[in-house]
C-alpha cells in the first residue's frame, strides 16, 4: 500500500475550517498511520473534530484535540503578530542596512516563526530580507522563499591549465557568447529535456498556464546580478568534500534560477496567502500557506518543479560550453539559495526552514559564495552551525540598490576598475559595478564560523545580460 494520501478539500467537507487544525492532522496521519486506510482515518478525524476533548490525552491526536479546544476555528480570522521582538542571531551587523534587520524582526513576529538569523550579506528585500533565514512551523512564505526559486550557483573545473584562458581568449568569448542565452534570449535547441513533461504541469491547472514560456526560457540565464563567468580555481590543499587535488584549474562559474516561471509561482501564491489570512501592510508580504492545505501542498510541489528546473537550466549552460571546449569537467559544484527545506532543529523540533538569499552550510554542505565580477567567489563546506541554522551567505550582498548604482555610479570608473584587474566583461551595466556591493572578504571574516574555505575561483570573463 502506498503513502497515505488526505487533501485539505476532505477535511474541509467534514467540518475542519482553518489550515492549521486542517495541516497539523494530515501531517500526524501520515506520520502515524502509513499503511491505514483513507476512509478509516477520515472517520476517525470526523470524531475529533466533533468531540475532541474526549482526544486530549490521546498519544497520537492529543496535539490535535488540543488545538480544537484551545484555539476555536474561526476560517478567515486575521493572525495576531507577536508584540515583543524575538530574538534572532545577527551575522556581522555592521555591514547590515538597519532596514533589513526590521524587516527580519517582522518576518520574527509571524505567529508561525520559530527561529531566524541574518547573514552577514544581508540587504532589503520583498518581505523576508535577502540574507535572512527563518525558521517557521508547518508553513510556507513564499516570499521568505523569494521569486527567483531555487536560484543557484554552479562551478566546473576542468582538467586545463589557466593559461587557456590567455592562449584562448577570442575562441572562448565567442563560446561564451554563442552558448549562452541572457535575459529575453532564447535557445532553438533545448526543447526535448525530460523536464518539460513533468507531472506537476498535469496536477496543478496554474502551471500549465506557465509552461510555454517554462520551455522557452530552458537553459538561459535572467538579467541583474545572473552570470556566466571564465576563470581560474585555486585548491590550497585536497579536500575529501571536493576531491581536487591541490592546484590551479581552468573553470566556469554560472549563477542563475527559474527565471520568469518562479516569478509567476511567488507571485499567484503569494495572492492566495493573503487572501486567506487578510493580511495588510508589511506583513502581507510574508502572508504564508500552511503545509497539508491545498494551496499550501501546491506551492510546495511548484517550489520543488522551479529549483529542479534551475537545476536543469544550469547543467544545460555547462553541457553546452563543456562541449564546445571538447573536454568533461573534473568535477561539477552546486548549491541553491531561495528555497525551502523541511529540516529538524537540535531541539527536535521539525521545521520549514526558509533561505532566502542564503546558502545551506551544515555539516558534508559544499557550496559557492560569490564576490562581484571583480573579486573572487569562496568553495566552501559547511561548518554546522545550530546559530545560523546552519547557513552561510549567498554572495557579497548589495550595498546599494540598483537606482542608485545606475545614478550614482560612473561606467568609466567601473571599466578602469575592471581593467586594473585584467577582467573582460561581456554585457552588464553600472547597476552591477564591484562597488555596489560590500566587500566579499569581510562578508567572509564574519561568517568563520559558519563556513570553512575550500578553495577559490577568480573570474577572468565575465557574461552577463
Amino acid at each position: 500500500m502506498g503513502r497515505l494520501r488526505l487533501s485539505g478539500q476532505e477535511l474541509k467537507r467534514i467540518g475542519y475550517k482553518s489550515d492549521r487544525t486542517i495541516s497539523l492532522a494530515i501531517n500526524l496521519a501520515r506520520k502515524n498511520f502509513k499503511k491505514a486506510g483513507r476512509e478509516e482515518i477520515l472517520i476517525t478525524l470526523e470524531k475529533i473534530n466533533l468531540q475532541p476533548h474526549k482526544y486530549l490525552k490521546d498519544p497520537v491526536w492529543g496535539k490535535l484535540a488540543q488545538l480544537l479546544t484551545e484555539k476555536p476555528e474561526e476560517g478567515r480570522k486575521v493572525p495576531d503578530l507577536k508584540k515583543s521582538r524575538r530574538y534572532f542571531k545577527i551575522f556581522g551587523e555592521e555591514l547590515i542596512d538597519p532596514e533589513a534587520i526590521r524587516q527580519m524582526e517582522l518576518a520574527m513576529s509571524l505567529p508561525i516563526s520559530v527561529k531566524g538569523a541574518l547573514m552577514p550579506d544581508a540587504h532589503v528585500g520583498y518581505g523576508l530580507p535577502i540574507g535572512g533565514v527563518l525558521a517557521a512551523y508547518n508553513a510556507v512564505i513564499p516570499y521568505g522563499v523569494g521569486m527567483d526559486i531555487g536560484c543557484r550557483m554552479c562551478l566546473s573545473v576542468f582538467p586545463f591549465s589557466p593559461r587557456k584562458i590567455n592562449d584562448d581568449r577570442e575562441q572562448i568569448k565567442r563560446i561564451l557568447m554563442n552558448e549562452t542565452r541572457f535575459g529575453l534570449a532564447e535557445f532553438r535547441d533545448e526543447q526535448d529535456h525530460e523536464i518539460l513533461g513533468r507531472k506537476e504541469f498535469d496536477e496543478i491547472k496554474f502551471l500549465r498556464t506557465l509552461h510555454k514560456k517554462f520551455a522557452a526560457q530552458l537553459g538561459t540565464s535572467g538579467h541583474g546580478n545572473h552570470f556566466v563567468d571564465v576563470g581560474h580555481v585555486i585548491i590550497p590543499e585536497y579536500s575529501e568534500l571536493i576531491k581536487l587535488q591541490a592546484g590551479e584549474y581552468f573553470a566556469v562559474l554560472s549563477h542563475s534560477g527559474s527565471r520568469n516561471f518562479g516569478a509567476e509561482v511567488c507571485r499567484h501564491y503569494t495572492g492566495i496567502a493573503r487572501g486567506k489570512l487578510g493580511l495588510r501592510g508589511a506583513e502581507a508580504q510574508l502572508a504564508w500557506l500552511e503545509l497539508g492545505s491545498e494551496e499550501g501542498e501546491e506551492y510546495w510541489a511548484a517550489m520543488n518543479l522551479a529549483g529542479d528546473y534551475s537545476h536543469a537550466n544550469h547543467r544545460i549552460i555547462h553541457r553546452r560550453l563543456a562541449r564546445a571546449f571538447g573536454e568533461a569537467p573534473l568535477v561539477i559544484i552546486e548549491n541553491h539559495h531561495n528555497f525551502a527545506w523541511k529540516e529538524t532543529l537540535a531541539t527536535g523540533e521539525e521545521v520549514v526552514i526558509h533561505r532566502k538569499g542564503a546558502t545551506p552550510a551544515g555539516i558534508g554542505d559544499i557550496g559557492v559564495i560569490p564576490g562581484t565580477m571583480a573579486s573572487p567567489a569562496f568553495i566552501v563546506g559547511g561548518k554546522g552551525n545550530e546559530e545560523s541554522l546552519n547557513s552561510a551567505s549567498h554572495g557579497a550582498g548589495r550595498k546599494m540598490s540598483r537606482n542608485v548604482a545606475v545614478k550614482d555610479l560612473s561606467g568609466k570608473q567601473m571599466k578602469e576598475y575592471l581593467d586594473s584587474r585584467r577582467i573582460e566583461l561581456l554585457g552588464a551595466g553600472t547597476d552591477e559595478s564591484p562597488f555596489a556591493y560590500k566587500d566579499i572578504h569581510e562578508v567572509m571574516d564574519y561568517q568563520k564560523d559558519l563556513v570553512e574555505i575550500l578553495g577559490t575561483f577568480h573570474p577572468a570573463i565575465v557574461r552577463m545580460a
